[in-house]
């Protein structure tokens, strides 16, 4: 097998793993998923129920971009979960369910969780 195909295979594997313990509470708290590349970090609160993505956040943002000096780093993700729970809690969301994709909880992806945890977010 094309080594590509398997490291999306096993990504594949894992982000499904983690998605199926979340299937029971989608219909009650909206998911946090978090999207982690080399440069940026992006994440966004979906509702399942409907579909409907409620707030999202990134170092992609042009509001953003100007405090952000580099977006692949810890402190970048700390900002962008900081600025994800604030519209959340304008959006009246108090309560998600993680999802960290096929991420270790880590570094940036740990970083996000506890500053969103600081800004309000309960998870």
């Amino acid at each position: 097998m094309d080594k590509r195909k398997y490291i999306e295979a096993k990504r594949l594997r894992r982000r499904r793993h983690v998605r199926r313990k979340l299937s029971a509470s989608r219909t009650v708290k909206p998911r946090l998923s978090i999207d982690r590349s080399l440069k940026h970090v992006s994440c966004q609160i979906i509702d399942d129920a409907t579909g409907q993505t409620v707030a999202a956040a990134s170092t992609k943002d042009k509001a953003l971009a100007s405090s952000i000096k580099y977006g692949g780093n810890k402190d970048a993700a700390t900002l962008i979960g900081k600025t994800l729970a604030e519209k959340a809690l304008e959006a009246g969301i108090k309560e998600v369910s993680f999802d960290r994709g096929h991420c270790k909880y880590h570094g940036r992806i740990a970083a996000v969780a506890d500053a969103a945890r600081e800004a309000g977010l309960s998870f």
